[in-house]
């Protein structure tokens, strides 16, 4: 029952996303609405990114962020961010589905070297980590879009644009 709730969860909220990044605007992919702002490309891309992160907690039992590269050059078009996003979603997908409720119970850690972030189970750190994060960002995405008057999809009902 819970990897049910998990699979559907993060079906849910991937497709939905998706429905945000269709709407980016390549003329405006180094936009960005403050100085201290990502771009809409690198804000999209970040989107990415963070599915990378959550195939991690599936995958491994920890993440250590002192071994992942630097910032990755932010992709320039809609078509190359709908594209990767749609393969690291599967992906995404497929590592949940694989996974028993065992494996989802048992402990995962977010580290930055020696020191410890995070320590969740793993199903919990998918959740937080991985799925809210990502609504985090794409909410700011939202953002973006109608700083840009550009109509922003409903995602969990109507928006105003529809």
């Amino acid at each position: 029952m819970m990897k049910q709730l998990i699979v559907g969860d993060a079906e849910h909220e991937l497709t939905i996303t998706r429905r945000i990044l269709e709407r980016l605007p390549d003329e405006h992919m180094a936009w960005k609405p403050h100085e201290k702002s990502m771009t809409l490309g690198g804000l999209a891309t970040h989107l990415i990114n963070l599915l990378n992160w959550q195939a991690a907690i599936l995958h491994s039992p920890e993440l250590d962020m002192s071994t992942v590269s630097g910032r990755r050059e932010a992709l320039q078009k809609r078509e190359d961010v709908l594209s990767e996003y749609d393969a690291n979603a599967a992906k995404v997908i497929g590592l949940i589905t694989e996974c028993d409720e065992n494996k989802l119970s048992e402990e995962w850690t977010l580290r930055n070297g020696d020191y410890i972030i995070l320590r969740q189970p793993r199903a919990l750190a998918l959740r937080s980590f991985g799925l809210s994060h990502m609504i985090h960002h794409r909410a700011q995405l939202g953002v973006y879009l109608r700083l840009l008057d550009i109509p922003v999809p409903g995602l969990y009902g109507p928006s105003a644009d529809e």
